[in-house]
């Protein structure tokens, strides 16, 4: 095996990733599960991470950079967080030790917004935020992450100023599943999405926020009197929320403000879509690439001296 310099993991609720780094920034090996923190709480955290570790051939004096729910409450050990407003560079500062181990193992902390009137946390994105921008940056920026629960984070010269969580995606499966919207998308396609109706509900909804609770039923009455299909109605309701998210999180910054979407796979495609049907400027960058070059960044600060 090439010379290995450390381990990258991405330790979520219910997923899995690590990527064994070389010297050299390449990646040697890569190993992924279901084996999340509600798997892992009961099993043991020690024990998953060392047999994927092993199944690698990993040498023990190669450490260990973690982000995710392994550093909740109910994780590995409490990694905290870190207040905002801050730089982007403290997160590479605050990694909590695992201790008892027979490496070296840290894991990053979060970001927490203390605001009575907006609290809210991060937990991993902050790594992903780490690895899309980097520890500087210039000018005011709007971060997408999204999601099951999608996070909006937004950044003024390198600083994390605020952030927002959307429930988006959690809704949707809500919305879908346990009202009477269930019958309007009952049979839908999902390899065939119906990008018109979709754009059409972002742009609706972006314009006429106030209105969402009447527009998500016109994808049961649009069907009815329209002849609007499964698969049209499932895009609608998934342009109307998407369309309210991006509304909320855009609402309190500069209409010229670039947007960085960090994602992969279908919802990669469907908010680029969403921004290109109301002219946002973005660029896009790979979730996984982005939680990588964050923890490739931690492991620098961390044990380059």
């Amino acid at each position: 095996m090439a010379n290995p310099a450390y381990v990258a993991v991405d330790w979520g609720t219910s997923s899995f990733r690590l990527w064994l780094i070389g010297a050299d920034g390449n990646i040697l090996g890569e190993r992924r599960s279901g084996e999340g923190m509600m798997t892992a709480a009961k099993t043991g955290f020690a024990d998953v991470l060392n047999a994927h570790l092993a199944a690698l051939s990993v040498p023990e004096s190669v450490p260990v950079i973690a982000c995710g729910m392994v550093g909740a409450k109910q994780g590995w050990v409490e990694a905290g967080y870190i207040d905002v407003p801050a730089s982007l560079s403290s997160i590479l500062t605050g990694a909590v030790s695992v201790p008892g181990q027979s490496r070296d193992v840290r894991i990053l902390p979060g970001l927490a917004q203390r605001d009575k009137a907006a609290p809210d946390v991060i937990r991993g994105e902050e790594t992903q935020l780490l690895g899309a921008l980097g520890p500087g940056g210039r000018g005011m920026q709007a971060v997408c992450m999204p999601g099951t629960h999608s996070k909006w984070v937004h950044v003024q010269d390198g600083d994390v100023i605020g952030f927002s969580t959307f429930m988006t995606g959690e809704l949707f499966d809500a919305i879908s599943k346990h009202t009477i919207l269930s019958h309007a998308v009952a049979g839908a396609d999902d390899a065939r999405a119906d990008n018109s109706a979709f754009k059409a509900a972002v742009s609706t909804a972006f314009r006429q926020p106030a209105m969402a609770t009447n527009l998500f039923f016109t994808a049961r009455s649009g069907q009815l009197l329209h002849g609007l299909t499964a698969t049209g109605a499932q895009a609608k309701i998934s342009g109307t929320l998407i369309g309210l998210e991006i509304a909320g999180a855009l609402s309190d910054v500069p209409t010229d403000t670039p947007v960085t979407l960090v994602a992969s796979g279908r919802l990669q495609s469907l908010y680029e879509t969403a921004f290109k049907s109301l002219s946002l400027k973005y660029t896009s960058i790979d979730a996984d690439t982005a939680v990588r070059r964050g923890l490739s960044a931690a492991a620098e600060a961390i044990w380059s001296n």
